[in-house]
């Protein structure tokens, strides 16, 4: 293999691993949007389902019956 043959094949493998690279570091932001996007939508969820359960059965919690 010559020189020339060399350095362009070296060339094109890092050229390979910069996009390569940059593409994973896309990946990864979208993913953390994405975690963050989830995160909010359960405790959005959570709450919502409280106050569903509240409102479904209003009777739940108002009354302690103690024997002695």
């Amino acid at each position: 293999m010559d020189i020339a043959a060399l350095s362009a094949s070296m060339a094109n493998a890092s050229l390979a691993l910069k996009v390569g690279t940059s593409v994973l570091s896309l990946s990864k932001n979208v993913m953390e949007q994405q975690g963050q996007s989830l995160a909010v939508l359960l405790q959005a969820a959570s709450s919502s389902t409280v106050r569903m359960e509240q409102s479904v059965t209003p009777f739940r919690g108002g009354n302690i019956d103690i024997k002695l």
